[in-house]
């Protein structure tokens, strides 16, 4: 992590044409999906955490944060280990909240590997209520 800086909400546009690479393999981020991301965070729901080498962006992720639920939708990386750090910084602002989720949507190999499980979706449906109820993390401004 020592060769990265990190910043948040600095270059979301960038960071969301970045995960929408159409060499990515199973793309899902057109441009209209790229414009309503732009404008939910434009809104204050929609936000991204990126990831610098010296001036170069290099990795970062985006998703909606409503309460004390953050729902990643993407994330992207130009250097090895860039969009570990950035789900790492997103980690440590959301800090250990009893009622947090950060959903993941699904569980890669490579999500598993940083720590995140699956739940059943009864769980995830009780735990809801909670982290909707709870203030935004410190990084977010309310919309």
């Amino acid at each position: 992590m020592k060769d990265f800086t990190v910043s948040v909400d600095t270059a979301f546009g960038t960071v969301v044409a970045r995960c929408a690479d159409p060499k990515r393999p199973l793309g899902w981020i057109d441009p209209k999906i790229q414009a309503a991301y732009r404008r939910l965070h434009d809104m204050g729901w929609a936000h991204s955490v990126e990831v610098w080498h010296e001036t170069e962006l290099v990795g970062g992720l985006y998703g909606v944060a409503i309460g004390g639920l953050f729902a990643g939708e993407s994330m992207f990386y130009h250097k090895t280990d860039a969009s570990k750090v950035a789900l790492a910084h997103l980690v440590s602002m959301l800090g250990d909240r009893p009622g947090t989720v950060l959903d993941v949507q699904w569980l890669t190999p490579h999500l598993e590997r940083l720590g995140a499980v699956a739940i059943p979706r009864r769980h995830y449906v009780d735990a809801l209520p909670r982290a909707l109820a709870l203030p935004l993390p410190q990084f977010a401004v309310a919309p």
